[in-house]
């Protein structure tokens, strides 16, 4: 069986080793069109930031080590002109026509850089091959710049913009929406943007690019961002020209379609990667999710297929993802509150603010953890987590049990390790899952907001704590004196009460609405969480 590989990167790569190791007698080839095949794009940024200093490293697996071990032909510099469904061979670029029985198209997806005005007066970089991390660093070394503009918020432009800073130079970045990190919700990221400002880069949010000039990056609010050079990082667009022109079918953004199986429309043509569009696992709608493990398994998932090694189907892409931004880790799993929103799917939210292990151990780090659920079926349909220890195996922990379709119930039954130096006796998962059904059973109404107005806002933090700073108009009556003090607060307005964290609150707000008191709210996360949105809104 003669098998093509078109892209030689995650998906290609990983499709081309397990095939192998699932059919010796095959003749599998990989035509990459770069010079490089199996690069660790994901470390790009740190690779730039001499985080990584080898370059060798970038190299997850050359293309003598596919051919030494696996028997592999990995043809670099060698692009695709064209595919022949019919005659079942692929032409390339410099006219050798290569049949195949099976065809694996792992396409890929391109950065996107629009064209404006000046692109040719500031040295302009993109940033997805070794080759295009080569030239900044190379750029950097040479010419010294002192002043970088990152464009776009994502995760490279994030990522970037903080190893320009571990380099020393003065970063801007700009983001045409209102925040960075669109995984995250506003609420979210709101910790996000304080630590990348604490840290020296400058934000520029809702705000475009108008054009270049030989001073800087002039935004469409007029601004001039300074620059001596310029990174763009808007986003990818699928390569998947040569596909629509064989007749593959491509979705109206350019995006292939396939089955579960990852089948494209022709006989014998799969496609994996970030070229693919995917079942969202939440939503079960179509999407494009540009991460390297689901596209990973893609390509396991069509060798297996290929050989009739137990075929399975694809079922769905959940958009786990995390994200370092300085000493923070931002890690989230299915949809956020804008998709739902988008979908008209109905939700509710829960937030607690956590700790990394007990808190009576040493060094225990806060975190935010934020679930979005279903709250007639208790169904998962997101978490994000914020903070500087732990924040990946509680997402990790949500995603599995989203993924075997457990509810919010599953988080509050959920048992899990558990010693001083690495959680509580109550993990923070455990503590959302109590939080939310506790809301589900009518137990307390959580309240998420900055609009104060028509209510009575109880602090129930210690005196000297509140008289330090809290929230305008906000009565004090510490939580130990709530019961002894409950005549001073009207039972005909609604009462919002809040906390440090959001948990002697719920105590307070349970004291309140079993004393007569009908509309009672309980701030979730409390004044620190509430902290973290007046700062950043007041850098808006």
């Amino acid at each position: 069986m003669k098998i093509v590989v078109i892209g030689g990167g995650a998906g290609g790569s990983s499709f081309a080793a397990r095939m192998r190791r699932l059919d010796n007698q095959a003749e599998i080839t990989i035509l990459e069109k770069t010079n490089e095949t199996s690069i660790a794009s994901c470390g790009l940024p740190y690779f730039i930031g001499n985080v990584i200093s080898e370059r060798s490293a970038m190299q997850v697996a050359s293309p003598a080590f596919l051919k030494q071990l696996f028997d592999i032909d990995v043809r670099l510099n060698t692009g695709v002109a064209q595919i022949n469904p019919n005659e079942k061979t692929v032409i390339t670029e410099n006219a050798e026509v290569i049949p195949y029985d099976k065809l694996v198209l792992a396409l890929g997806a391109k950065p996107f850089v629009p064209h404006v005005e000046g692109m040719d007066l500031l040295p302009c970089f993109s940033v997805k091959m070794l080759q295009d991390a080569d030239q900044i660093k190379a750029f950097i070394s040479e010419k010294k710049p002192q002043k970088a503009v990152v464009i776009g918020g994502g995760f490279i432009g994030v990522e970037v913009a903080e190893n320009l800073r571990h380099l020393g130079l003065q970063t801007a970045l700009i983001e045409q929406a209102g925040q960075v990190l669109m995984p995250l919700d506003g609420d979210m990221v709101a910790q996000i943007h304080t630590k990348m400002r604490q840290n020296g880069i400058r934000l520029y949010l809702n705000n475009g690019v108008q054009k270049i000039s030989q001073e800087g990056v002039v935004l469409m609010s007029g601004q001039v961002v300074p620059a001596d050079m310029v990174i763009w990082a808007i986003g990818v667009r699928p390569e998947t020209k040569i596909a629509g022109k064989a007749g593959i079918q491509v979705n109206e953004r350019g995006f292939i379609v396939t089955n579960e199986y990852m089948q494209t429309n022709l006989p014998d043509i799969y496609a994996c990667g970030d070229s693919v569009s995917v079942i969202d696992f939440v939503s079960k709608q179509q999407t494009a999710i540009a991460l390297a493990g689901p596209a990973n398994r893609q390509g396991r998932l069509i060798a297996d297929h290929i050989a009739d090694n137990h075929p399975y189907p694809y079922t769905g892409t959940q958009g786990t993802g995390i994200v370092k931004v300085f000493d923070l880790t931002a890690a989230f799993t299915g949809n956020n509150e804008k998709q739902l929103e988008r979908n008209k799917t109905a939700y509710e939210k829960m937030l607690i603010m956590g700790s990394s292990h007990a808190g009576y151990y040493p060094n225990a780090e806060a975190l935010t953890l934020k679930v979005l659920y279903d709250n007639k079926t208790g169904k998962i349909l997101g978490a994000q987590c914020i903070g500087r220890e732990g924040v990946d195996k509680r997402i990790d922990v949500i995603a599995t049990i989203m993924r075997l379709g457990g509810t919010v119930a599953d988080l509050r039954d959920a048992e899990l390790c558990y010693a001083p130096p690495y959680s509580g006796a109550k993990d923070p998962i455990n503590l959302i899952g109590m939080a939310i059904e506790n809301v589900r059973q009518g137990l307390v109404k959580p309240y998420f907001g900055l609009d104060f107005e028509n209510m009575v806002v109880v602090d129930v933090r210690p005196p000297q704590v509140y008289a330090q700073e809290h929230i305008a108009g906000a009565i004090n009556i510490p939580a130990g004196q709530i019961r002894s003090r409950l005549n001073e607060l009207p039972k005909d307005k609604t009462i919002m009460v809040h906390c440090f964290k959001g948990y002697t609150s719920y105590v307070v707000a349970r004291i309140l609405m079993q004393n007569g008191f009908k509309h009672v709210l309980s701030y979730a996360g409390g004044w620190n969480f509430y902290k973290s949105l007046v700062t950043d809104e007041k850098k808006e």
